[in-house]
């Protein structure tokens, strides 16, 4: 594999147009060119997962072991323990929750190590309601032993993320949100590390920290507070699990005010991540959190949903924008 052109901004840009769903079984194809030991797993999903293109192409390598999630984790880790690169797939809360004891005992326990990909994790399968959508998975893992946690901001992350995690000394989940059609966050070949959060857009009035396909959306966020003379500094906090601490240590020193987006229950994601980590520090700004309130509520489309749980941009900005008014009043 060609890592020039394959990670090149021709095909980060149509990947952004697939999103992650379908860009998935296309990076798959290009990295199984790399890797020879590669062997992918699903649940009855190849179409779902954009795999059938690579289960005709590599039929050695594509094994589908039908809707039996926790055989999945327990077939992964006996193909891990014989020396190939396992990655396995199925929708976010069956990859997660269905299997949670076999991630804990084969994964965390047992230190073996695999590749997991959630697919259309958050809220993007709202219509099915939350039996599909995903608002704990993140919470779920981070509880676990030896597991790392990577929400990638757009395609082109998630072919850093797969890559990197071949190399990598855990077990990784990587989380994708988001339907076709995602803002690209990448537009060229970049350095990507696990574990350490990347710095997007600099700002001196208040940060915005942000994981998965809401990182396009504090992107917006930061725009249009540019409008009204207010810059934000946005930072994209990839890998959930382990947190980069660095990072937080250095955002705090500049700036009053940190605003946290993330497409899930925010109770044990990246705003109980960020919030234990300031916790151990002192004199630390604000920090209010974007997400899922810990509820359940009807289905519904994903842009209906984003809007309920003011994961939108518009929505975002108004109340910063008071918030920052009352901090000023109260200096």
């Amino acid at each position: 594999m060609d890592q020039n052109k394959f990670l090149s901004k021709n095909n980060f840009k149509i990947w952004s147009k697939l999103g992650m769903r379908a860009s998935f079984g296309i990076i798959a194809q290009e990295i199984s060119q790399k890797e020879k030991n590669l062997i992918i797993l699903t649940a009855d999903v190849s179409t779902s997962a954009g795999l059938d293109r690579f289960k005709k192409k590599f039929p050695e390598k594509y094994i589908d072991v039908g809707i039996a999630e926790q055989n999945l984790i327990g077939i992964a880790t006996g193909l891990s323990s014989e020396g190939f690169n396992v990655i396995t797939t199925t929708f976010a809360p069956f990859q997660t929750m269905r299997c949670c004891e076999q991630i804990k005992v084969n994964l965390g326990y047992m230190n073996q190590k695999i590749c997991m990909v959630g697919l259309a994790s958050g809220l993007v399968l709202g219509n099915l309601g939350y039996t599909h959508c995903c608002i704990e998975d993140v919470g779920v893992l981070r509880s676990i032993p030896n597991i790392t946690i990577i929400s990638p901001a757009d395609s082109a992350e998630l072919a850093k993320a797969l890559l990197a995690s071949f190399n990598h000394k855990n077990s990784v989940y990587i989380r994708l949100t988001g339907g076709s059609g995602i803002q690209q966050v990448y537009e060229e070949d970049y350095e990507f590390k696990i574990g350490k959060a990347i710095s997007l857009k600099k700002g001196s009035d208040l940060t915005i920290v942000s994981s998965g396909q809401m990182v396009g959306e504090a992107l917006a966020v930061s725009k249009k507070l540019e409008e009204k003379k207010i810059f934000a500094e946005v930072i994209n906090f990839h890998t959930i699990k382990p947190i980069d601490e660095n990072m937080i240590k250095e955002f705090v020193k500049k700036n009053k005010l940190i605003i946290c987006i993330e497409e899930h229950n925010l109770y044990g994601g990246l705003n109980s991540a960020i919030s234990e980590c300031l916790a151990k520090l002192e004199n630390t700004p604000k920090m209010i959190s974007y997400g899922i309130d810990d509820r359940y509520t009807k289905g519904g489309d994903y842009d209906f949903l984003k809007k309920k749980f003011k994961l939108d941009a518009n929505l975002i900005v108004n109340e910063i924008l008071l918030e920052i008014k009352n901090l000023k009043n109260n200096e």
